[in-house]
């Protein structure tokens, strides 16, 4: 197996009962343990604090559709040039949507997709966030509450997008490497 970052953290071993547990579900569910779950397995409580972020950033009840998170998060990883995520995350808008071309077209630039007013808008203020949050005023907010999102929906767009910026940097930091089933998923 090839190397998953370019640091040597090897996995805790043996993985705690519930961690394998998770691990298993993994490979039951996807064929495969993602790697970036491998790569914060040196660490179990850094392990379960990611995950617990993620399971309630991506996976919690939201008035944003699995796929709308997903689209954020590979439009934010575009903008970041976050290899891995833009390869596992783009799979998954790939799977979720049905349209290998919709996650080509994120991967490349968001602008390029055939959106609708409301994804449009909800991109615009990720790519906002992502690139120069500290100028995001009313008016922007606004903007997503005239194609129907509601408050809710706007900390839950950010939350999204800021939590793909952390992840992309870090991923980026230490060459995290996508595990090879997600380049043939869903085309």
């Amino acid at each position: 197996m090839s190397k998953i970052t370019a640091l040597d953290l090897p996995m805790v071993e043996p993985l705690p009962a519930p961690t394998q547990k998770y691990f298993d579900i993994c490979l039951d569910k996807l064929g495969m343990v993602p790697n970036v779950l491998q790569a914060h397995a040196f660490d179990i409580d850094k392990l379960n604090a990611f995950t617990g972020l993620y399971n309630d950033i991506m996976l919690a009840d939201s008035g944003l559709s699995k796929l709308e998170r997903e689209m954020i998060a590979v439009a934010v990883s575009s903008i970041n040039k976050c290899f891995y995520c833009l390869t596992a995350h783009g799979a998954a808008v790939r799977q979720l949507s049905g349209d290998p071309m919709l996650g080509e077209a994120l991967v490349m630039n968001w602008r390029v997709a055939d959106l609708d007013a409301r994804q449009t808008a909800m991109l615009r203020f990720a790519e906002h966030v992502t690139k120069e949050s500290h100028t995001i005023e009313e008016q922007d907010r606004q903007a997503l509450r005239n194609v129907g999102f509601s408050d809710r929906d706007i900390f839950d767009i950010a939350n999204v997008a800021a939590f793909y910026n952390m992840s992309n940097r870090v991923a980026s930091a230490i060459d995290m490497r996508p595990n090879d089933e997600y380049h043939a998923q869903s085309r």
